[in-house]
Order: C-alpha cells, then sequence, then structure tokens
C-alpha cells in the first residue's frame, strides 16, 4: 500500500515539475510559436509541395507535428533546424489549411494557419505587331495575349534579348500593348513576349516576330497593305475580260449559225464569181475557160474554209420572136441565150 501511495508522489511531483518547466518555458519565451511556410502557395493539381516548420529555439529537443485540419498527418524530432514535410495536392481539401505544432515536454505551440490555391498555368502567348510608316519614323504597337491560364497574368516585352517594357499585368483575358517609335534604319528587329502568373516555374514565350526596316520613302508594310488591293483589282481585270470575250465569242458563233450556207453549208458571204464571155451558136467553148470545182479558201483568219465557184457563161444568137416580126414593130432586138 506505501509502494502505491509512493508511486502517486513522484507522479505528482513529475506532473508539477513539467508543469513549472512549462509555465517557465512560457514566461521566459523559450518556446515561441513555430512558422509554417511554403516556397510557393500556387499550385497546380496532382502538384508535390514541401511545408517546412521552423523553430527559434535551437538548444531544445522538439518535436513536431503538421495538421490539416484536425487531423494529424506527419511528426518528426528536429533540432537546430527546420522540419520539411512533402505531400501532394490533388483534391480541394488538400489545399488547407495547415498548422505545424511544437512541443516540448507537456509545453506545446501551434503556428499560424497556412493555405495553397489552384492554378492553371499560361500557354504560350501570341504576338501580334501593328506598324504606322512614315518618311522617317515608324510607330510600333505590341500586343501579347495568351489565352489559358489563371489570371492575373504578367506580360513583358523584349526586342531580341533585351527587355524593352516594365511589368504590365492582366486581370482580363485581354492583350498587354506596348507601343515604341523607332527611326528607318536598315537592321532587322526581332520582338518576343513573356506571360507568367501566379506559378513562376512555368512562365511562356512567344514566337519571335521580325519587323524588317527599309529606307526611302517606299516601305514593306505599305506593300502588304496594297498588294491585296492590287491582286484584287488583277482578279476582277481578269473575269471582266473573260466575261467580254465569253459573250463576243457566243455572239459571233450564233451569227455564223444563223446565216444560210451553200455548197457544203459554206455561208453565201463566200460569193460566187464568173467569167463572161459572150461566144457565137456556132463555136467551141474557149479553152481556159471550162467550168471549174469548188476552191477552198480562208476568209479573215476563220476557222472554216469558203469554197469559190467558177463559171463560163456562153451566148447564143437566137431568132426573134413571131410577134417581133410584125409590121408595127419598128424597134429590132438581137436575143442571145445564155447557158452556164
Amino acid at each position: 500500500m506505501w509502494k502505491k501511495s509512493f508511486l502517486m508522489f513522484l507522479f505528482s511531483l513529475s506532473v508539477q515539475k513539467a508543469a513549472l518547466d512549462c509555465e517557465r518555458i512560457r514566461k521566459t519565451n523559450e518556446l515561441p510559436s513555430p512558422s509554417l511556410y511554403s516556397q510557393t502557395d500556387t499550385v497546380m493539381r496532382g502538384q508535390n509541395v514541401s511545408l517546412s516548420c521552423f523553430q527559434q529555439n535551437k538548444s531544445l529537443e522538439i518535436t513536431y507535428f503538421l495538421f490539416r485540419g484536425e487531423k494529424c498527418l506527419q511528426t518528426q524530432d528536429g533540432k537546430d533546424e527546420p522540419v520539411t514535410f512533402n505531400l501532394t495536392v490533388s483534391e480541394a481539401h488538400d489545399l488547407g489549411p495547415y498548422k505545424c505544432k511544437v512541443q516540448v515536454a507537456n509545453c506545446s505551440k501551434y503556428s499560424l494557419p497556412f493555405n495553397f490555391t489552384f492554378a492553371d498555368p499560361v500557354t504560350a502567348p501570341v504576338l501580334n505587331i501593328s506598324v504606322i510608316q512614315t518618311k522617317t519614323d515608324r510607330y510600333i504597337t505590341l500586343r501579347c495575349i495568351s489565352f489559358n491560364g489563371s489570371l492575373p497574368i504578367d506580360y513583358i516585352f523584349f526586342e531580341k534579348n533585351i527587355t524593352i517594357s516594365p511589368v504590365i499585368s492582366k486581370d482580363v483575358r485581354k492583350p498587354a500593348e506596348f507601343n515604341i517609335t523607332k527611326s528607318n534604319t536598315v537592321e532587322v528587329k526581332e520582338y518576343r513576349c513573356k506571360a507568367k502568373n501566379r506559378l513562376p516555374d512555368h512562365a511562356k514565350y512567344s514566337k519571335p516576330v521580325t519587323i524588317p526596316s527599309t529606307g526611302g520613302d517606299c516601305s514593306p508594310f505599305c506593300l502588304q497593305l496594297l498588294l491585296p488591293g492590287l491582286l484584287l483589282v488583277l482578279i476582277v481585270i481578269i473575269l471582266v475580260l473573260a466575261f467580254w470575250m465569253l459573250r463576243k465569242y457566243k455572239a459571233r458563233k450564233a451569227m455564223k449559225d444563223s446565216a444560210p450556207r451553200v455548197c457544203r453549208n459554206i455561208p453565201m458571204e463566200a460569193g460566187i464569181y464568173a467569167n463572161v464571155r459572150e461566144n457565137q451558136a456556132d463555136e467551141k467553148p474557149v479553152p481556159g475557160l471550162e467550168p471549174k470545182q469548188c476552191v477552198s479558201s480562208a476568209q479573215d483568219g476563220a476557222e472554216y474554209s469558203q469554197e469559190i465557184h467558177y463559171a463560163d457563161p456562153v451566148f447564143q444568137q437566137v431568132a426573134p420572136r413571131d410577134q417581133e416580126n410584125s409590121n408595127n414593130s419598128k424597134d429590132g432586138y438581137v436575143y442571145s441565150e445564155l447557158v452556164l
């Protein structure tokens, strides 16, 4: 019986000593509240992260506890340096709040809560450039936008590898703009832009865009503006000429098809030519004046051939009619018969 009482006495003494030690630690601030931090508070789904818990007192042997809400996730013992907890953030409940607890004997302290937030990485931005050209200067407007990624997004513009703009932050999905003025030179300028949001390790660059500069009064930018108009005018002219030639061809073909045809469907406009010779009834045809066959000849470069007919007329003298021999007839007539 007395042994049990003695053990109870020793236990009470140890509890009183621990309470006195905890009270002393609190009064002397030997165990300040720990700090819980991470390299970033913005993560992607499924990202592995690290939480570090740090206690300023380096002389005590401290036990560290990591809590998410009321649930204890991990426990480590440490001294002189921070303790790191590794975990994966995949779902909404993995975002927190997290707390770190340090304990020495029966005395403990908690850190402030820490929370993560989800973010989507940016995609490669698109850089557009518009130029107004004058005789001496060029007024350039750079526009950069990333169509995906959590807002806000910060944009920076580069000429070759040199930064030429301050950080331009956009809280809405609109392009960032930056205006510069350049004199006309023979150098070739290359521009890029960079987009990044709260995920610092996922910054993206646009493709480089080159602006060739020219001297003189004309520039390729003017030609780029005029070229579509010139092409359009050329296409319209070609269409008008084609339409006009088609109508002309159809009209000529219709006129040729409607013209009367003789001798193998050759138009009458080919004409018939004849050699005329007066011949006596008892004479023979003159050599070389015999009837000739159809002869083909081209007319005005047309696709068809025209045939020309030649004929030798022969004249024969015939006697006057009876009524013409009457006494009342005062005039005399000579008739000839034309034979083709």
